[in-house]
């Protein structure tokens, strides 16, 4: 049964939008190690031999770090998200669709960087795929917001937490303005994020919505806190 939380235009539940997300997040994260697998150490018939060819792994593992925490800032926003997004509808999936196309082009664009470091285009494609994944996150809570899914957010908060989520966006685009130069060395600028995003919001984040708990700790009549 949808309740009176609910609205006309979006009248799916989350439930299996937040399964599938979370399912192509846990994929593309894991595939990001085939980076590090396609990487020949060279011939080693000695310890020094492994170190160096270690060595020379470094930028394939800084990219593979580096990339592996984007996602999970990323996956954790999507989390975030959800915790106040009450239904959706196509126009939301679609737009969760796409985000969910440009992460699992990450392992793909991440092996560029691995592999092709040297050629402008490896160094771009990667910082260019998290920003547009990244501004599609964005998108969607505006979405949310409009569309009347966020329902036990005040307006005030709903464009804060907008405002909050604007901080990896700014990010990820400087870090795509430098990658011509520095490659996925920009990504250390998500240092930033947190202070960004504190910044940005300005104030504490909302707790968590009143339906939260009962939804933890399972509904009456099958339906959690109106989600199901």
């Amino acid at each position: 049964m949808i309740r009176s939380r609910s609205h006309p235009e979006a009248s799916v539940s989350t439930r299996r939008t937040e399964a599938f997300t979370d399912g192509v997040f846990a994929i593309a994260a894991t595939l990001l190690v085939l980076g590090l697998t396609d990487q020949s150490l060279g011939t080693v018939r000695t310890d020094d031999d492994l170190v160096t060819g270690l060595r020379d792994l470094g930028h394939p593992l800084f990219s593979f770090v580096i990339s592996f925490l984007i996602l999970c800032v990323m996956w954790m926003t999507h989390v975030r998200q959800f915790e106040w997004i009450v239904r959706i509808d196509n126009a939301g999936m679609w737009i969760n669709n796409v985000r969910l196309l440009l992460i699992v082009l990450v392992p793909f664009t991440s092996s560029l960087d691995t592999t092709y470091s040297d050629f402008l285009l490896g160094r771009v494609l990667l910082p260019v795929n998290f920003f547009l994944a990244i501004v599609l996150g964005w998108l969607q809570w505006m979405w949310a917001v409009r569309s009347g899914a966020v329902t036990d957010l005040s307006a005030v908060d709903a464009r804060r937490l907008g405002r909050a989520s604007v901080s990896a966006v700014v990010i990820s685009g400087l870090a795509m303005a430098l990658s011509p130069w520095l490659g996925s060395i920009g990504f250390v600028l998500f240092a930033l994020d947190g202070p960004l995003t504190r910044l940005l919001r300005g104030a504490d984040e909302p707790s968590s919505p009143p339906w939260a708990a009962s939804r933890d700790g399972g509904g009456s009549d099958g339906d959690v806190g109106g989600r199901g």
